[in-house]
């Protein structure tokens, strides 16, 4: 595998470097003196903040862009071997590095590198972590698989020896990763287009569990199934958390959420415990009862690093989400519009119910949802049409077309529609965003909630209902 040097900035090409995490390793390089260009489908925010930062990026992507000037190529999973780019660095020789390695290989430059897993919640938790750790002066860099305001973007330049990342566990990802420290906060059948079953990934994320050193510290849920499968004999320490009924049952956990609340907004509060000993009230500014489980787990590991208790409330007070988890859209015709990037059945229920406490009276939820990659629609056909019965109205997109699989003709949209027309729930299909904007605005009331939901482009009808 080709190694770089970061001593010796070289010129470096993303194939794809308007993704969400290819787009923050781009401006790492670029922050650290190497020459990086790049190429995608078309311009987006991400790759017109690049060329803002003086990245020359190409489109569309095409053999041309690839020249004996480039010292390596990077590129993702997601890009097919016939891609043209690829093709190109092939027959010039050039080494070919995948992100995932990229990022390997920039988590050894780091003493403490925190590597936030999980099959959901890995964002906010990274978020809510990252901002901890600067509140307690710890100046980290931080690599999030999202937009935070808090750190202007997707990536923070630290001057510490502290690295946060999200570890993702699609096609092993994590696997290639070096954390001396991690999270993992669930193990769900996820990913099943790589993965076989539960208990293939469940192996994988023991096998990124012990990747940690002896000095390194594990955060588990402790609510995971089987937990001791997952922890025996492990080099690294690990502690526990998770959500108690009593402060009695707190012991059950090394970190403890008890007396759970939730105001008027949805936010929530809660008393934390470490070790038994309270420690004092957090209070949320996201909602529901996922994200007191994901605001513990960054809690847990701040502490490890020392972070004090205040500059955990603090932080836990600032962040107010990552773009497109459960954020505020605007208003359209008194509608109250929101997007998500929920795309697996728990992450669709966990937004619903949470969304509920935010609707009164004869306000109705809305769920505008586009399933993501037609394996995981086939899989958990009957879990997403119950996940999204807990709306009030479903309104559903063809499935996202530019993902990484091809039409196998077996599964649609229409089928979750059959299912939740079997359980009585009001549901429409649509293949255009069109079509489906139209009839939102024609059929929403004022102060009704709606969210757009999914990890393809679905974000797009909240924007355009906001701003026409």
């Amino acid at each position: 595998m080709f190694q770089i040097d970061f001593s010796a900035p070289v010129p470096v090409h993303f194939v794809g470097i308007g993704g969400i995490s290819m787009s923050a390793l781009a401006e790492l390089l670029h922050k650290q003196g190497f020459r990086v260009s790049g190429s995608d489908l078309k311009p987006t925010p991400l790759t017109e903040h690049l060329c803002s930062l003086g990245i020359t990026i190409s489109y569309p992507q095409q053999a041309e862009n690839i020249t004996n000037e480039h010292s390596v190529v990077i590129f993702t999973a997601a890009v097919h071997p016939d891609n043209p780019e690829l093709v190109r660095a092939k027959e010039l020789g050039l080494p070919v590095l995948e992100r995932k390695d990229l990022l390997g290989q920039i988590m050894k430059q780091y003493r403490y590198v925190a590597g936030v897993s999980g099959s959901h919640g890995k964002t906010t938790t990274t978020s809510m972590l990252s901002l901890m750790m600067i509140e307690g002066n710890l100046d980290p860099t931080v690599l999030v698989g999202g937009v935070l305001d808090g750190i202007g973007g997707n990536l923070r330049m630290g001057s510490s020896s502290y690295l946060v990342a999200e570890a993702c566990e699609y096609c092993n990802s994590f696997l290639s990763f070096y954390p001396s420290d991690a999270i993992i906060l669930n193990i769900e059948a996820e990913h099943l287009d790589f993965f076989h079953d539960l208990e293939e990934i469940r192996r994988s994320f023991r096998k990124y569990a012990e990747l940690l050193p002896s000095h390194g510290t594990l955060v588990m849920n402790g609510s995971i199934d089987r937990l001791s499968e997952l922890t025996k004999d492990l080099p690294a320490r690990t502690v526990t958390y998770g959500i108690c009924d009593t402060a009695e049952n707190c012991s059950r956990y090394d970190y403890a959420a008890t007396a759970v609340s939730f105001d008027e907004n949805g936010f929530g509060s809660y008393d934390l415990y470490e070790n038994g000993s309270l420690l004092g009230r957090v209070s949320l500014k996201v909602i529901g009862k996922h994200n007191i489980s994901n605001s513990l787990a960054a809690a847990a590991l701040a502490r490890t690093y020392g972070v004090s208790f205040e500059a955990i409330s603090a932080a836990a007070l600032h962040y107010t989400g990552t773009h497109r988890r459960f954020e505020y859209k605007g208003l359209a015709n008194g509608i109250r519009v929101y997007d998500d990037y929920a795309h697996h059945p728990s992450e669709i229920s966990a937004t619903l119910e949470a969304a509920r406490a935010c609707v009164t009276g004869t306000q109705r939820l809305w769920c505008v949802f586009q399933p993501h990659t037609f394996s995981r629609t086939k899989a958990f056909l009957h879990e997403f049409a119950e996940s999204l019965s807990l709306a009030d109205v479903v309104v559903l997109a063809d499935i996202y077309s530019a993902s990484r699989e091809k039409d196998p003709g077996d599964i649609s949209s229409a089928d979750i529609a059959r299912l939740l027309k079997e359980k009585g729930n009001k549901v429409y299909h649509f293949h255009s965003f069109a079509e489906i904007e139209k009839f939102l605005l024609e059929n929403g009331s004022s102060s009704d909630l709606l969210i757009t939901m999914g990890a393809g482009d679905i974000v797009s009808v909240a924007e355009s209902l906001i701003h026409g």
